[in-house]
């Protein structure tokens, strides 16, 4: 009996001894998962597990699932950079004037839609402020000799226009008394013609001249229709441009009378860090103009009395008409010329053949080169000189925009903008300039060396009250 004692009380020895082995492991093992876990190693298995369930319940309690934390071994992921961040530099940058230049693109959209809406307006004030910059020279001539504003202002005006109605007047009277011995001459040079076509070296049958006059009729008649209501156009373009003309006469009278308070009135609207620059802009842009206008006055009237005398001389009908189409043709740059000397050949062609075409051909193209190469630079001069490309690419754009209204404002716009973009330049350098002299340290001497001396030639003079601003 006391041998079975002994040995069950030996088997419950082991037993509690391993059993607290292995509750020690567990407590080791307990304690690493609490210190990675934020829980305090010194609690109790039970305090351990209390622990960990109070956070899970509050993991929960914010809605989200308790994730527990990665093992030591899980490998670091990087965190995804932001979408902006992975697009290419240069698509940004593409990107970010894409949208700007397609604001830019409405804008001009819309700003060409208000220009076409009031064409008429623009077009109006345009001739005014062109016909200002010729007549305004006699003003301020007039004003100088003792006569008052308005008094000069009205002669200048009323002077002006009649002149010009006088040689419209005598174009119109010129073409109606012509009208009769032009129609007959047309006819004469067509015979003329038809008959070098049957005996001349193409060889071309009357049959087929017959054809080509009998498709000629046959498409007038089908487009009768089209040519009527071209004819209606033709009307409302009359009645457009006697109310252009009768709004410019409006524009000029105002602005030789009253310019400059308007100019003045204008700067009002200009910022005024950028007034000072446009108030010395003005002027300067103003003489440009006139003396682009003035210039091409005297350019044209000497291209209209030479080629007049060389096809007076040829007997080529209606010489003088021609000529003033010419004079008013030189006012659109490049194409004026092309059209009012292939004008002149043509009716020297139909009128007394091609001999005589031939030396009106001469007559232009040799008075033409003499006023590209001698009278414009010499007339113009530096003041409004512009390069060829951006005469060509301005009247250009001015037509596509305007027709040839568009085509005669090109040019002074383009030299005017010239001008103005220039100064604002320089006006610009100098007040930089001007602001770092003013940043610098004197030095030693200069004031006391300094007294009130004249501005030099470099600074530019205020603006005066001379004919330009009149």
């Amino acid at each position: 009996m006391t041998s079975r004692m002994d040995r069950l009380r030996v088997a419950v020895g082991r037993w509690a001894a391993k059993a607290a082995e292995r509750r020690a492991e567990a407590e080791r093992g307990s304690g690493a998962a609490h210190r990675s876990d934020g829980v305090d190693p010194e609690l109790s298995n039970t305090e351990a597990g209390r622990a960990q369930a109070e956070a899970e319940a509050g993991e929960a309690a914010d809605g989200s699932a308790y994730v527990p934390p990665p093992p030591q071994y899980a490998p670091a992921i990087a965190a995804k950079p932001e979408p902006s961040a992975a697009v290419p530099w240069g698509v940004r940058v593409a990107a970010e004037a894409g949208w700007r230049l397609l604001v830019l693109a409405g804008v001009i959209w819309v700003l060409m839609k208000v220009v076409s809406t009031i064409s008429l307006v623009i077009i109006a004030f345009s001739a005014g402020l062109l016909i200002t910059a010729l007549l305004q020279p006699t003003v301020a001539r007039l004003r100088r000799i003792g006569l008052g504003r308005g008094l000069a202002t009205a002669i200048t005006f009323i002077g002006g226009f009649v002149v010009m109605g006088l040689v419209g007047w005598f174009v119109v009277w010129q073409v109606m008394e012509n009208l009769d011995t032009l129609t007959d001459k047309v006819q004469d040079g067509i015979q003329e013609l038809k008959n070098w076509a049957l005996n001349g070296p193409f060889h071309v049958s009357e049959d087929q001249i017959n054809e080509i006059a009998q498709n000629l009729s046959d498409w007038i008649g089908d487009n009768s229709k089209e040519l009527t209501s071209a004819g209606i156009e033709g009307v409302t373009v009359i009645l457009e441009f006697l109310s252009g003309a009768l709004l410019a006469m409006f524009v000029t009278l105002f602005l030789l009378y009253d310019g400059r308070r308007i100019w003045e009135w204008t700067l009002k609207f200009v910022p005024a860090a950028a007034r000072e620059g446009v108030a010395g802009a003005g002027p300067r842009a103003w003489a440009t103009l006139t003396g682009y206008v003035r210039g091409t006055v005297i350019v044209a009237l000497i291209d209209a009395i030479f080629i007049g005398i060389g096809l007076y001389l040829l007997n080529v009908p209606m010489a003088v008409p021609l000529a003033v189409f010419i004079f008013l043709f030189a006012f659109i740059p490049i194409i004026g010329a092309v059209v009012s000397g292939a004008l002149a050949v043509v009716v020297a062609l139909v009128t007394d053949g091609i001999v005589t075409a031939l030396l009106a051909l001469a007559v232009v193209l040799a008075v033409q080169q003499i006023e590209s190469h001698i009278l414009q630079p010499f007339i113009l001069g530096r003041l409004v000189r512009v390069h060829p490309l951006a005469v060509v690419l301005g009247v250009t754009g001015g037509s596509l925009i305007a027709g040839i209204p568009g085509a005669v404002v090109a040019v002074p716009l383009v030299a005017v903008t010239n001008t103005v973009v220039g100064y604002l330049k320089g006006y610009a350098q100098k007040q930089t300039l001007g602001r770092l002299r003013e940043a610098a340290p004197e030095p030693a001497g200069a004031a006391a060396g300094s007294g009130s001396a004249a501005p030099g030639p470099e600074q530019p003079a205020p603006p005066g009250n001379g004919a330009a601003q009149e």
